[in-house]
């Protein structure tokens, strides 16, 4: 019995083998030499000359964050996260508000779920084509008025440069402390309402290293540019996060539906009868049981948001810094600027943004199911 189960994991294991080793070349080796890159000089004058790379540590890093010269990849990171909290917010209130609605058993659900299913079957490139026309300032939606005799249309989707929610880059770090502050008392918040005293006590101490740190004023000494640099949510990004959550939203009407459909409707019933409204129905029992749908459908979208390229590069990346984004940044400084070592480091800093997304899901998932 003990050698038949030994030769039957050798046998996995020698099956398993292949993919591993492709794996471990492919995609952590390359992961490892561009981490390696990035800390390098590498760039293309360097290797004309036959000179090797040099090590120079974070230099790549430091400069991307605090460089005079880099400002574009400090309002390609402004836009990445302004982009992904509006285009999952987008998807996610679209998705869910059709989900309902095709819950309701309305007739030819077939032909409205496929209708609203049909942009996730489009490649990026082709939606970005698509919304370029109809963002044209002077065609497409900005001339719809006049089919009624009205103005047109005025709004530059493309090329506006108005700001809202301007900040000074130099202010980042004390108003990211301020932010995990509010977290983390919203956490303890929760962790005491749930008796969870411990966790409560040291969600609270973080809480007040933190408030420490914000009064003593510590994130100010961090100014290493030497003059303001203003960023905020550029009103032009309003045109990608359109044209991406008409992709997308479809994506997440068919995750809810799966799961509205999943309810049992006895629970609906029970709350029905207990004197609930409809409203109340879907607030107590079924967002409720959709949070782990929502989650998942975060995550995911998340994931999209961080690492688009095709779609904001059809759309005109690239050359309109106003809706730029870190890929589009990486590719022209890579293989355009031949800045290989640059390159490399926001590649890295692109990777670690979606290992933040990814990882802790990817774990909690993992602890869920060791726990079954």
């Amino acid at each position: 019995m003990i050698s038949s189960l030994n030769r039957d994991r050798v046998i996995a294991f020698l099956m398993l083998l292949p993919s591993i080793v492709l794996v471990a070349i492919f995609v952590y080796g390359f992961i490892g030499w561009t981490g390696w890159t990035s800390l390098t000089n590498s760039n293309a004058l360097q290797q004309l000359s036959g000179q090797p790379a040099q090590f120079v540590g974070l230099q790549n890093y430091t400069e991307l964050f605090a460089g005079m010269l880099n400002n574009r990849f400090r309002i390609d990171i402004v836009n990445t996260v302004f982009f992904t909290i509006l285009f999952i917010a987008l998807c996610l209130s679209l998705g869910m508000g059709l989900a309902m609605l095709l819950d309701q058993q309305v007739k030819g659900e077939s032909i409205f779920r496929t209708i609203f299913l049909f942009p996730m079957a489009l490649s990026f490139v082709v939606t970005g084509v698509v919304w370029k026309w109809l963002f044209n300032p002077s065609s497409g939606l900005n001339v719809l008025p006049t089919f009624i005799g009205l103005q047109p249309f005025r709004f530059e989707w493309f090329i506006s440069e108005q700001r809202w929610l301007e900040f000074n880059w130099q202010d980042l770090p004390q108003i990211l402390a301020i932010i995990l502050l509010g977290v983390v008392v919203l956490a303890a918040l929760i962790a005491w309402s749930r008796k969870r005293s411990q966790l409560a006590a040291l969600l609270a101490a973080g809480a007040i290293l933190l408030i420490a740190l914000i009064s003593f004023e510590v994130p100010r000494q961090l100014n290493a540019l030497s003059r303001p640099e203003t960023h905020g949510f550029n009103l032009a990004l309003f045109a990608v996060v359109v044209a991406a959550g008409w992709q997308m939203s479809g994506y997440t009407m068919a995750m809810y539906l799966a799961g509205l459909r999943g309810i049992p409707e006895e629970l609906r019933e029970a709350a029905r009868v207990d004197g609930a409204t409809e409203l109340g129905v879907y607030r107590h029992v079924v967002l409720p049981m959709l949070a782990p749908i929502t989650l998942s459908a975060m995550i995911i979208l998340g994931h999209i948001s961080l690492k688009i390229f095709d779609l904001v590069y059809t759309l005109g990346g690239g050359d309109n810094l106003w809706i730029d984004m870190p890929g589009i940044n990486m590719f022209f400084t890579t293989f355009r600027a031949q800045e290989f070592a640059r390159g490399a480091a926001i590649a890295m800093i692109m990777l670690i943004m979606v290992a933040v997304v990814i990882v802790p899901y990817l774990a909690t998932q993992l602890r869920s199911e060791v726990e079954r």
